[in-house]
């Protein structure tokens, strides 16, 4: 629990989607560690983030709000851990609270004595039969989906010279971090919470860029953590836009590691996910958002798969309101 302060927001006071994110990694990180050293004769270890589920943004936190971060373990496989975790933001003026995100995490413990090593994860009691079937059910998903992001994953972001606007090389970012020991765990690698905020960083960058005007984080699609970043490392996060609908903005993130201190290893991938933004005005309204114009081949071909999970997405929710309708 901590209140929103004027570093955490951007210039219209609204909270970055990457400071929210910290926070559901932090208190995701902390319930999978503690359960995962909760056994006397276990090996000591600390939970890493392996995949966070997709994430929605229903509701913008503001500066002078309190972000109230719940965390539930809700279910285990042999070497992984499911995390539910629950925002809510309160004024502290008026006592007004609202959800403002759920999440769902995955961590798998490595060893303190060795950090390539996956440790067993304790089991955990569940109330019905269905609730462990169901999880089970959710494992195997992410676990296939992460197999197939992993495959997709050798796109490379090169710059454009003199781009035109609202094309995809012109609103495209790059930034570059050091990594050091305040971003990292005990194992010495990067806490997932860092990673999230500066890709979040890069895409907010992206998206101002293509409607200059206030924007703020809608939902993120699933984040998939490929491989673990050392400290000493150069991580570069590159932002491109994939898709526009009328008020939306789809944006691909990757993270790329340089291992420079005491490593031959070349540049590998180490996170990728895709980011939606919307634009607002300053009475905090949707505004229309600038046609993507595309050019490449690939450009159109990622506009079409963007604008799959759009309409996917938007049936899913149109789903889930006649449902509760009906309820």
């Amino acid at each position: 629990r901590r209140i929103m302060r004027p570093d955490d927001a951007n210039v219209a006071g609204n909270v970055h989607g990457g400071t929210i994110l910290k926070m559901i990694e932090e208190a995701g990180a902390i319930i999978s560690t503690r359960h995962c050293n909760s056994q006397d004769d276990g090996e000591p270890c600390v939970a890493a983030l392996a995949r966070v589920e997709r994430t929605d943004f229903l509701s913008p936190m503001c500066i002078g709000e309190v972000a109230n971060v719940s965390a539930e373990i809700t279910y285990t496989s042999r070497h992984s851990v499911e995390v539910q975790v629950n925002v809510m933001s309160e004024n502290i003026l008026t006592g007004a609270k609202k959800v403002t995100n759920k999440a769902t995490l995955w961590y798998v413990p490595l060893s303190l004595k060795n950090v390539n090593k996956v440790l067993e994860v304790p089991p955990i009691q569940y109330a019905r039969k269905e609730q462990e079937d169901e999880g089970k059910k959710r494992y195997e998903e992410q676990k296939l989906d992460r197999l197939e992001t992993k495959q997709r994953n050798g796109d490379i972001i090169f710059p454009v010279i003199n781009p035109e606007p609202h094309t995809v090389g012109y609103s495209q970012s790059s930034l570059i971090h050091l990594v050091g020991p305040s971003d990292c765990t005990l194992l010495g690698f990067v806490h997932g919470g860092v990673t999230m905020k500066l890709m979040d960083e890069v895409a907010g960058i992206v998206a101002a860029r293509h409607c200059k005007t206030n924007i703020v984080t809608a939902s993120v699609d699933a984040i998939n953590f490929h491989e673990k970043i050392k400290k000493g490392s150069v991580i570069t996060i590159s932002g491109r836009m994939t898709f526009t609908s009328n008020k939306s903005m789809e944006i691909e993130v990757f993270v790329d590691a340089d291992p420079f201190v005491d490593e031959p290893r070349e540049r590998y991938r180490a996170v990728s996910a895709f980011f939606t933004y919307v634009s607002l005005s300053k009475d905090g309204k949707p505004l229309p958002v600038p046609q993507l114009l595309t050019e490449t081949e690939d450009e159109k071909r990622r506009f079409e798969e963007g604008k799959g999970r759009y309409l996917q997405t938007k049936a899913k929710r149109q789903a889930q309101m006649q449902q509760a309708a009906r309820q």
